[in-house]
C-alpha cells in the first residue's frame, strides 16, 4: 500500500493544469448506455473511479477504447442488465447505471452501494423517483431490481437536492414517454454538464442549473463527442495550497464561474486572487485571516472543500467556525489534523478552530478522498515530514496530485510500502 511523504515549508509557485472533473466524467460515461454507436469523451481524468466505471460498462457489454485522456465507448451490444456487488462496492456512483438500464433495457438489477465514511448517502430518492416514472422496484438479497414495460413522464419532488439522484432520474426520463418535471433538484455544474451532453445526444431538457428541470421524452438518442468540464474541487484544492504556503500559483484550464464561493472565502482570508476567462491566479499573504464557513448545496460553499479549508483556518490568525450541513460524518480528518498540532474542537456538525502558528509533521491516516487531500495540504505547511497513509482514497479523485505539487516546488513523493 502506498504512502505519500511531504516535507513542509516550501511556498508553491508556478502553473498547474486542472484535470477533467471526476464527478462529471462518471455520469457522462454512464450516459453512453442510452445511445447505440461510438461515443467519444475527451479530457477524462485518469482515476480509479474512472477505471471502475469502464469495468462496469464492460461487464454490461460495452466496447471501450482508451487513448490518453480520450475514451470511446460503444454500448450497442449491451444486453446485460445486472451490475454486480463486486463492481458496485468499489464506487458509489455505480448506482447511476440504474436509470439508464431501466430506460433502455426495461429492467435493471444493481447491487446496493456499500456504506461511506462521510455518511450513509441513501438512494431512496432515486428509487421513489423511478417508481413515479413507472418502474416496479424491489429490494432482494442486497440488490435493487427494477422492471418497467415502459417509463412515462411524471412530476417528481426530491426531498433534498441530491446530485446522483437528479442525474439518475434525468437519464431515465430522457427516454420516458411524455413530460417529466423534476423539482428541488441539484444545481451543481456536474448536473448541468450531464444535461448538456444528453441534449447533444438529442434529449429535450430545460432548466438544468435551476431547481426545476423539465424533460420531454424522446424515442431514441444518438452518440456524441464531448469534452469533460474541469474539476472544480481539484482547482479549489490547489487554490487553498497557494494561500496556505504563501505561494503564487496560476490554475490553467479551470472554470472560475464554478468556484465563486471558494474564491469569495479565500479573498476574505486575505489571499490575492486574479480571475481570467479560464485561469485563476492565487497569491498567499503573510497573515491568513480567520473566516467562518458553512457548507451548502451549489452555489454554496462545497462540502468537498471543507476539509481543505479547515487546514487553512488551522494556521490562520484568530478563531473560525466551520459548519457541515451536507454529510453527517465529515469531520473524521479532524483527529489527524490534531495529531499535527491543529486546535480544533467538534460539537455536532460544527468545528471550532483556533489558529496556531505552525503545524508539525506526523504520520497520519486518510479516511476518505477529500480528507486525503487535506492531509497533504497540512503537510505542505507543517514543520518536518508528514506521512500520509492509505492514499488509495486519493487516487479515486485526484489525477497525479503528487506530481502536480512537485512541479510547483513541493517536496513530495509517493513511496511503496
Amino acid at each position: 500500500m502506498d504512502k505519500i511523504l511531504v516535507e513542509g515549508g516550501r511556498p508553491l509557485e508556478g502553473e498547474v493544469r486542472i484535470s477533467g472533473a471526476k464527478n462529471a466524467a462518471l455520469p457522462i460515461l454512464i450516459s453512453s448506455l442510452l445511445a447505440d454507436g461510438w461515443n467519444t469523451y475527451s479530457n477524462v481524468p485518469d482515476l480509479k473511479d474512472v477505471q471502475s466505471t469502464k469495468n462496469l460498462l464492460s461487464k454490461l457489454g460495452a466496447r471501450i477504447e482508451t487513448d490518453g485522456d480520450t475514451i470511446r465507448i460503444d454500448t450497442g451490444n449491451v444486453r446485460c442488465h445486472e451490475a454486480p456487488y463486486d463492481l458496485v462496492r468499489k464506487m458509489r456512483a455505480s448506482i447511476l447505471v440504474l436509470g439508464p438500464l431501466v430506460a433502455r433495457l426495461k429492467k435493471a438489477k444493481v447491487s446496493l452501494p456499500g456504506g461511506c465514511a462521510i455518511g450513509a448517502r441513501p438512494i431512496n430518492l432515486h428509487l421513489k423517483g423511478l417508481a413515479r416514472l413507472g418502474a416496479k422496484i424491489e429490494l432482494k438479497h442486497g440488490y435493487v431490481e427494477a422492471v418497467a414495460d415502459g417509463l412515462h413522464g411524471d412530476e417528481i419532488y426530491l426531498d433534498m437536492p441530491t446530485v446522483t439522484g437528479t442525474e439518475n432520474l434525468m437519464m431515465a426520463a430522457v427516454l420516458a414517454e411524455g413530460v417529466t418535471v423534476l423539482k428541488n433538484v441539484a444545481c451543481e455544474p456536474e448536473v448541468v454538464a450531464l444535461a448538456d451532453v444528453l441534449t447533444r445526444m438529442g434529449a429535450k431538457i430545460k432548466g438544468a442549473g435551476t431547481s426545476v428541470i423539465t424533460i420531454q421524452g424522446v424515442s431514441m438518442l444518438k452518440p456524441v463527442s464531448v469534452s469533460i468540464i474541469p474539476d472544480r474541487i481539484e482547482a479549489g484544492t490547489f487554490m487553498v495550497s497557494a494561500a496556505l504556503t504563501q505561494g503564487d500559483v496560476t490554475l490553467l484550464g479551470c472554470e472560475p464561474d464554478h468556484l465563486e464561493a471558494v474564491i469569495h472565502k479565500l479573498r476574505l482570508s486575505g489571499a490575492d486572487i486574479t480571475v481570467k476567462d479560464k485561469s485563476i491566479r492565487v497569491k498567499g499573504v503573510d497573515e491568513i485571516v480567520s473566516v467562518d464557513v458553512k457548507t451548502l448545496p451549489y452555489p454554496g460553499f462545497p462540502t468537498d472543500m471543507q476539509a481543505q479549508f479547515m487546514v487553512l483556518m488551522s494556521v490562520a490568525s484568530g478563531f473560525s467556525i466551520i459548519s457541515e450541513t451536507i454529510f453527517e460524518n465529515r469531520f473524521i480528518h479532524v483527529s489527524e489534523l490534531k495529531r499535527m498540532g491543529a486546535d480544533v474542537k467538534i460539537s455536532g456538525n460544527t468545528a471550532m478552530i483556533t489558529g496556531v502558528p505552525m503545524l508539525s509533521g506526523a504520520p497520519v491516516m486518510a479516511s476518505d478522498l477529500r480528507a486525503s487531500a487535506s492531509l497533504i495540504l497540512a503537510g505542505l505547511v507543517a514543520q518536518g515530514t508528514t506521512e500520509v497513509h492509505r492514499v488509495y482514497h486519493l487516487d479515486r479523485g485526484y489525477e497525479a496530485i503528487e506530481h502536480k505539487f512537485a512541479r510547483l516546488g513541493a517536496a513530495i513523493r509517493r513511496v511503496k510500502t
